[in-house]
């Protein structure tokens, strides 16, 4: 037999075949391990792209062409993607046709993003955008006492720059304006007569200065309605 026939009548060409027991190499707990973890279709995920965000608070102004169900696809859009609204008032512009809507959401930079985006894709919404942090914006409420001690409630009332609405023998309703923080301080101040009812409106907010709210949004005094953003 030559030195080149392997026994089967066949001829080696000289290479050595792949070893028996797979290839040499270092141990499994030897071997690296990307860092990471996989989503539920088992995709690698980034850890530096899916790094996570803390919630923060978002005031957000959209123009909205006046027709039936606006205000209802708007906060059902919201709802069914799971993201909670804070406060949404809603009120008509300078522009008839038009309703401003302030709705303050709390949720992280990437999902006050989609929110916006989301709503931007709605037919009757004109344009959307977040307002600035420093951004003018105010709130009402309207609170209900117990009336027992009717000149501390009026004390009360006028330290925080409120006004009476309604006083009897039983109850004294009073309204008060500000930002959050105020009415929060108010709200506390009160509680020591026993709040019966309360209504909070949320947020409404304008742009400082020449700014426009909304995105594009047209000064009332141009007479140009600001034109849809969203054409499907």
């Amino acid at each position: 037999m030559s030195s080149g026939d392997d026994g089967t009548g066949a001829e080696s060409d000289g290479r050595e075949g792949p070893p028996k027991h797979g290839l040499a190499g270092p141990a499994p707990e030897e071997r690296p391990h990307p860092e990471g973890r996989r989503n539920s279709q088992g995709i690698r995920i980034d850890p530096e792209a899916e790094a996570e965000h803390e919630p923060r608070r978002a005031v957000l102004s959209a123009l909205v062409e006046d027709e039936p169900g606006v205000l209802s696809r708007i906060s059902g859009l919201i709802s069914r993607r799971q993201f909670n609204i804070d406060s949404l008032t809603v009120g008509p512009t300078t522009v008839e046709g038009h309703s401003r809507m302030t709705i303050v959401v709390e949720e992280t930079d990437p999902d006050i993003d989609q929110i916006e985006k989301q709503l931007g894709k709605l037919k009757p919404v004109i344009t959307v955008g977040e307002l600035d942090p420093d951004a003018v914006r105010t709130e009402l409420v309207l609170l209900k006492v117990e009336g027992s001690e009717p000149d501390k409630v009026h004390a009360i009332t006028e330290m925080y720059d409120g006004q009476t609405l309604d006083a009897g023998a039983e109850t004294i309703t009073v309204q008060l304006t500000g930002d959050e923080g105020e009415i929060d301080d108010a709200i506390d101040a009160f509680r020591q007569f026993g709040i019966i009812e309360i209504a909070r409106t949320g947020y409404t907010a304008l742009a400082r200065g020449n700014q426009a709210t909304a995105p594009g949004e047209k000064p009332g005094t141009a007479n140009e309605p600001t034109r849809p953003t969203n054409t499907q």
